[in-house]
Parts: C-alpha cells; sequence; structure tokens
C-alpha cells in the first residue's frame, strides 16, 4: 500500500513551507494555510520511519468532521477539503501553548502520578487513584509547543507570569478548551466512547481566536469503550481504548521511550497494518461512518492536482 511520508510540492502563491511531525504545511501569501496530512506516525514526540496508509486521510476527515460540529462554541480556521488529506484554511499566529484537557488518570498524567507527583502543570490531584480513573472534574494541564523535541508541561501561573499568552487571551482558551471538551464528550458517548483526554490549539487572525489545526483524532485524542469501562476498572484490567496509545506501549516493550540514547525501531509490516486497521476503526466508531478508502495510486500526483485546482480558481488571480 502506498503512503505519504514527505511532500515537496511548489504551489501557486506559496510563501513558506513548515514540516510538522505529520503535517506539512504551504503558507500561501500570508493569508491562507494549506495543510497536507501526511501518513506519517510519531511517539514520544518522534517520527518513526515507516508511515502509515490511510492514517493521513483519517486524520483530516475526523478533523474536518467535529471542526464542523463545534463552530458554535468557537470560530475555526477552515475554509474548504479540496482533497481527502488537504485542509485549507486562514492563516492565524499560533499562541505558543498547547491546550491540553483531561478527564481521566491516563498515560502522560498516569506515568507522572505513578512517579509520586502530585502537582502536574500547577494542577493537584488526590491520593488513591488508579490508571484509567476518572478524575473529580476535568483538568487543563498544558504544554509549550515545541518547534523541534518535546513539548514540556507548563502551569497557567507560568504561562501568564513569562508572558507566552495575555492574561485575557488565556482565559478565553480555557473557556474554549473546557466546552470542546464537552462537547467532545457527548458526541464520544453517543457513539458508545470516552473522550479520555485531548488537546486543542489556537491561534490570532485579525485580533479574533480561532480553533486551529485538528481536534478529536486518535493523534490528539485518547478514547475508551464506554460499554465495559466500569467493570475493567473494578477488576483492575485494562481498559479497551481507541488511541495511538497501543504504539507507544509498542516501542516501550521494544525498548524505545524517546530517551538519549535508544534507537527507534522499525516497524514490522504486520504492525503496520495492524496500526492502519485501527485509525480506520477510531474514524468509523466515532464518526458512525463507513470509511471510504481514497485511491493510493499516485497519492502525491492527486493531492498535487487537487490543490492547484482549488488555488487556480479560488485564491490565485
Amino acid at each position: 500500500m502506498e503512503a505519504i511520508k514527505e511532500t515537496s510540492m511548489h504551489l501557486n502563491g506559496q510563501k513558506a513551507f513548515y514540516k510538522g511531525k505529520v503535517r506539512d504545511v504551504y503558507n500561501i501569501e500570508d493569508q491562507y494555510l494549506i495543510m497536507v496530512v501526511s501518513d506519517r506516525i510519531s511517539a514520544f514526540d518522534c517520527v518513526l520511519k515507516e508511515p502509515i496508509p490511510y492514517k493521513g486521510q483519517v486524520l483530516n476527515q475526523i478533523a474536518l468532521k467535529f471542526l464542523n460540529e463545534t463552530k458554535d462554541i468557537v470560530p475555526n480556521w477552515v475554509i474548504e477539503s479540496p482533497d481527502p488529506n488537504v485542509t485549507v484554511g486562514r492563516y492565524c499566529e499560533p499562541f505558543k501553548v498547547e491546550m491540553v484537557i483531561r478527564g481521566y488518570l491516563a498515560g502522560h498524567a498516569w506515568r507522572e502520578y505513578m512517579s509520586g507527583k502530585r502537582i502536574i502543570c500547577g494542577v493537584s490531584l488526590p491520593e488513591g487513584l488508579k490508571e484509567n480513573d476518572r478524575l473529580p472534574e476535568p483538568i487543563i494541564t498544558p504544554t509549550t509547543k515545541a518547534s523541534h523535541g518535546h513539548d514540556e508541561d507548563i502551569s497557567r501561573e507560568d504561562i501568564l507570569s513569562n508572558g507566552i499568552v495575555k492574561e485575557n487571551d488565556y482565559i478565553q482558551l480555557e473557556q474554549y478548551t473546557r466546552k470542546l471538551f464537552q462537547r467532545g464528550g457527548e458526541i464520544a458517548g453517543k457513539q458508545g466512547l470516552i473522550l479520555v483526554d485531548t488537546k486543542y490549539e489556537f491561534g490570532k487572525a485579525n485580533n479574533e481566536i480561532y480553533l486551529i489545526d485538528e481536534i478529536h483524532t486518535p493523534d490528539s485524542s485518547r478514547y475508551f469503550y464506554l460499554d465495559g469501562y466500569e467493570q475493567r476498572q473494578e477488576n483492575g484490567e485494562k481498559q479497551k481504548q481507541l488511541s495511538k496509545e497501543f504504539v507507544r506501549e509498542w516501542l516501550m516493550e521494544n525498548g524505545f521511550q524517546g530517551k538519549d540514547g535508544q534507537k527507534l525501531p522499525n516497524l514490522p509490516i504486520s504492525f503496520i497494518e495492524e496500526v492502519s486497521s485501527r485509525y480506520i476503526e477510531l474514524y468509523e466508531k466515532i464518526t458512525g461512518e463507513s470509511f471510504v478508502k481514497a485511491s493510493n495510486v499516485n497519492i502525491l500526483d492527486r493531492i498535487e492536482n487537487n490543490i492547484n485546482t482549488f488555488l487556480n480558481t479560488n485564491i490565485v488571480t
């Protein structure tokens, strides 16, 4: 199966190019951003060597669906999607923090708690919690947004005292984050899932805050199956989940946690196929829709042609 590992397009009106861990972003005249969601996959802030077929399409289409279903809460950056792997949106100046919100003690937060920490990003946690327990109320645990290397936990107080985000903007980001998480949880619940934790990114254009990037995808979010959650917790069993945590677990089992000196292992073909299937499973589970695979023949040509058709007819004169 073909998959998108890199893009190197030359688009009409292109001013700049940014390569993220997963997304390739093209700046069109400081007015529009064209985001191509590749099939790269990252874990522990490292990009794995092998791409995952259809992962980019899954991420792009889930994000578009939920951006559309939350635009009554906060305006978002999206203008159009000219290709299954592409979103065109307005150019925004991003805030230099990611707004992480957690309803359950899982993943990174659990690893911190298990190490003995009871304060995460300035938020106090009670004693006696088990992995995957529901928290008394959702907590916001922001991270810095690193261009390279690891994002770092940061407290609300440090964000404000260091002038990373102005206080009035940060208050608004918190409000948006809580409302988006509540909406995401409601949507997930209707599909028999629990939205465990997620992250949101925001930017500004014309002095207005916009929700940018992606939301509620398996790259930015963790989902548990609702059915059997309580029983599994009572029995001390692992939760059945839909997220890329299983990729992190596989890497840890193979001696990699992103630490200095560790070598990134190669993914076997069977595991690549499993990861691809799991991403498609999440798409169908969370959206309630069947996933329709886009053609994976000459993918890069397809994407570039679709983008340039859009630019020629909508943007570039």
